[in-house]
């Protein structure tokens, strides 16, 4: 049976910047009124990160914009949210943070059979001769369509 996977948002620029090494999926602590601003996509996470605090991971610096249609109990939109994951997958996460270079960047957040959830990267940054190779290749493969697609019309 195929999984239902709807996706709300993609950090494309976490993968530009950053070299992804092993991925996680995770569940998010959400209030009422959040769930329902995520659903609509009312979400911005470019630059959010995950932090371990005392055998926890909390995502900071992301925003969750108030659910229009809520009364005056809406929720904080700024406040830091708990990510789920499993003890030894936390374990395991810690010890490779405390590697110098290594980050905890959210990479997508998506709907799993009407749970939302996101996909947390463990990764390490770029050098800048490292986003110039790949800007470069992604030219190349775009030039090599074209010409492609150039063959097969005419």
């Amino acid at each position: 049976m195929q999984e239902e996977r709807k996706v709300i948002a993609v950090n494309k620029k976490a993968r530009f910047n950053y070299s992804v090494e092993d991925s996680f999926e995770c569940g998010i602590v959400l209030e009422g009124t959040e769930v329902k601003s995520v659903k609509a996509g009312n979400i911005s996470f470019l630059d959010s990160f995950c932090l371990i605090e005392n055998g926890e991971v909390w995502i900071l610096n992301f925003h969750i914009s108030e659910y229009s249609y809520s009364s005056v109990f809406n929720h904080d939109p700024d406040r830091k949210k708990k990510l789920l994951l499993h003890k030894d997958e936390i374990k395991r996460l810690t010890r490779k943070v405390e590697e110098k270079g290594f980050s905890l960047i959210p990479l997508d957040f998506y709907l799993k059979h009407g749970i939302v959830k996101v996909t947390v990267g463990l990764c390490k940054g770029k050098k800048q001769f490292d986003k110039r190779a790949d800007i470069r290749e992604r030219d190349i493969n775009r030039d090599m369509a074209r010409e492609f697609r150039k063959g097969l019309q005419g």
